[in-house]
């Protein structure tokens, strides 16, 4: 379970830093290219996966 929470977690950070990295025009070929907004919906993402990331990993005590 703790290898899928992480796989989860990291899945969801890489496609928040994709969509980052589209909203400042680094990566092309979208509709999200250039568009400000996915920078802050990647940046979003970004914090969900890293948070999930620290949950995942949490200690049970």
């Amino acid at each position: 379970m703790k290898l899928t929470k992480n796989l989860l977690a990291l899945i969801v950070l890489a496609i928040g830093a994709l969509w980052s990295l589209q909203g400042i025009g680094v990566v092309g070929g979208s509709f999200m290219t250039g568009q400000s907004q996915w920078l802050y919906i990647g940046l979003a993402a970004m914090l969900a996966g890293l948070a999930g990331l620290v949950w995942a990993n949490r200690r049970q005590g």
